[in-house]
C-alpha cells in the first residue's frame, strides 16, 4: 500500500508527497470552489469509499495542514476546544485540535460527526457562516478563524437513525458532497495503485466485490469496501492465497454469520478458485 510523506507538529499534518486519489466526478472542483469562498465542506458516504484520502489529496493540493479528528459518543466540546491543565504549581490552558486548526489555519476535518454528541456538534455552528468565529468560554474570547482555516466533516449516511443523524440546522450550514464506490475500471485502477496488484486479479478482485455488495439486502450491514479491496489486494500481492486474502480482508471482518460467510466465500471460489 502506497505511504505518504507527512510532518506532524503539534496535532497537525502537513502533507509533503500527493496522496494518491482517482476522481470520480467533479468533486475536485466543487471542493476547490467550496475553498475559494472558505464555505464548510460536508463529505457523505459509505465507509471506506475514500472520504478521508480525498481530503488528504486536497490538503496536499491545497499546501494547508489537516488535523483530523475522530468522533466519538464521549467527545465532549472540551475536546475539540481546550481545557485547563494542572502542570506543577500552574494551571495552564491547552488549545484542542479545532482551536488549532481556527489559529494556524489549518484544515480541521470531524470524521463521523454524527457520532458525537449533539451539545457538542453545536460549537461549530459560529465557524459555519459569515461570522467565522469561535467562542471559549472557558477564557471569555472568541477567536476569529485565520483566512486559511476550513471545516469539513463526513458521515455515513447508512447509519443514520432517529437518535444519530445530524440537525437539518447543522446539515445546512455546509456544501455537500456525495461520495459512493467508484466504478468497476476506476476500482480496479484504484486497486492496481494502492495494492501493488496486478491488473488481472485487481479486475477479479472489484468484479467480485461487485456481486458480494449486492447481498447488502441479505443481512450484510456493510458492504465490500474500496478500502477492503485494497487490503485483500494487498496480501495477495505480499504472496497470500487469493482466497485466503479475501476471506481475512473482505469476509471475515464484515459478517460473523455462517451463511453469509459461505454466500461470500461461493462469490469469492468463482473468480479465485481454492488452489490444490
Amino acid at each position: 500500500m502506497s505511504e505518504m510523506k507527512m510532518a506532524e507538529s503539534n496535532g497537525l499534518r502537513l502533507l509533503f508527497e500527493e496522496p494518491f486519489y482517482q476522481p470520480v466526478a467533479n468533486e475536485v472542483g466543487v471542493f476547490m470552489a467550496a475553498w475559494s469562498r472558505r464555505l464548510p465542506v460536508m463529505l457523505k458516504g459509505p465507509t471506506g469509499c475514500g472520504k478521508t484520502r480525498f481530503l488528504e489529496h486536497m490538503a496536499w493540493r491545497l499546501k494547508r495542514p489537516l488535523v483530523t479528528v475522530a468522533c466519538h459518543e464521549d467527545l465532549t466540546s472540551s475536546d475539540l476546544v481546550g481545557r485547563f491543565l494542572i502542570e506543577g504549581d500552574e494551571t495552564v490552558w491547552q488549545d484542542g485540535p479545532l482551536t488549532k486548526a481556527v489559529r494556524e489555519g489549518a484544515i480541521c476535518y470531524l470524521d463521523e460527526i454524527v457520532e458525537a454528541r449533539t451539545d457538542t456538534t453545536v460549537i461549530i455552528h459560529p465557524l459555519t457562516d459569515h461570522r467565522r468565529h469561535l467562542p471559549i468560554e472557558k477564557l471569555g474570547v472568541e477567536i476569529t478563524a485565520h483566512p486559511g482555516f476550513m471545516l469539513v466533516i463526513s458521515y455515513n449516511p447508512g447509519y443514520q437513525t432517529v437518535l444519530k443523524d445530524l440537525k437539518p440546522s447543522t446539515k445546512q450550514r455546509f456544501v455537500g458532497m456525495n461520495f459512493s464506490y467508484p466504478s468497476a475500471d476506476v476500482e480496479t485502477r484504484i486497486v492496481v495503485k494502492e495494492a501493488g496488484l496486478d491488473e488481472k486479479r485487481a479486475q477479479a478482485l472489484v468484479v467480485a466485490a461487485g456481486k458480494a455488495r449486492n447481498l447488502k439486502d441479505q443481512g450484510l450491514q456493510e458492504v465490500t469496501s474500496t478500502r477492503a479491496l485494497i487490503y485483500a489486494g494487498s496480501l495477495m500481492a505480499a504472496g497470500l492465497d487469493a482466497l485466503e486474502a479475501c476471506t481475512a480482508a473482505i469476509i471475515h471482518p464484515q459478517t460473523d454469520d455462517p451463511e453469509l460467510t459461505e454466500a461470500l466465500l461461493e462469490i469469492f471460489r468463482t473468480f479465485f478458485p481454492e488452489q490444490p
